[in-house]
């Protein structure tokens, strides 16, 4: 056995989510299943984040164990062949040490959400968050006082099963290009729906909905009733996971 390392990129929408479910389609279960075909032998493909429904990827890491005779570019080509029909597609794999773990080697990860902001709706609105026009100033100021270690309990899912809500973000930018807002940042890791909570609520600042003050409030609270509703997943991107 070899242990592989893949480097993913899928569209969210056609799956339901990271984790292999009973019935409907994930991205590990469509792996899984594909790569079953080719090595004759039981596969778990192990991922860097276990994206939820309509969460995309860019640069989702995994990594498998398989009795694979031929070369990991031989692979991989042999997998895109199936998977890109599918929404998925494998833009790198290699070999790597028996000791690497997709998700516990992984020492942070950065994720990007785009909201498109405007009147009119776009044609690829399973990609983005269609918000009407927003205060981009007012997002990225509040989001500045999230950076750091804090009790993220205000912006975390009722669902979560984490151990600890105290968490630690490296950055948070929050950026207009146009008619695209486009929200970057990183941590080692992150609660249930963390970054979707964030949005949401950071999306009532740019409205004018909350003040800084009174984001900083909820903040500080740790009252998950007091935050903003959770953002949809659509505009979410796991872009990098740093090891």
């Amino acid at each position: 056995m070899k242990r592989y390392r893949f480097i993913l990129e899928y569209d969210g929408s056609r799956f339901f989510g990271w984790q292999r479910q009973p019935i409907e389609p994930t991205v590990q279960q469509t792996l899984e299943d594909q790569l079953v075909f080719f090595v004759k032998h039981p596969v778990t493909i192990h991922g860097a984040g276990r994206t939820d429904t309509g969460v995309h990827a860019t640069g989702q890491v995994a990594h498998a164990d398989l009795n694979y005779p031929h070369s990991s570019y031989r692979l991989q080509v042999a997998l895109n062949h199936f998977l890109i029909k599918k929404g998925l597609s494998v833009i790198a794999c290699d070999e790597i040490d028996s000791d690497f773990h997709a998700r516990y080697s992984a020492t942070s990860r950065e994720y990007q959400y785009d909201i498109l902001n405007r009147t009119a709706p776009g044609v690829w609105n399973a990609k983005v968050w269609h918000v009407r026009p927003l205060n981009t100033e007012a997002m990225h100021e509040a989001a500045q006082h999230i950076v750091g270690t804090y009790d993220f309990s205000s912006f975390r899912d009722s669902k979560c099963q984490s151990k600890s809500p105290i968490k630690t973000l490296s950055y948070f930018s929050i950026k207009r290009h146009g008619e695209l807002i486009t929200a970057q940042l990183k941590a080692p890791s992150f609660l249930h729906h963390q970054v979707r909570i964030m949005m949401g609520t950071l999306k009532a600042v740019g409205a004018g909905m909350i003040s800084l003050d009174e984001f900083i409030k909820i903040r500080d609270e740790k009252d998950r009733t007091k935050a903003g509703a959770t953002a949809p997943p659509d505009g979410l991107t796991l872009t990098q996971v740093w090891y």
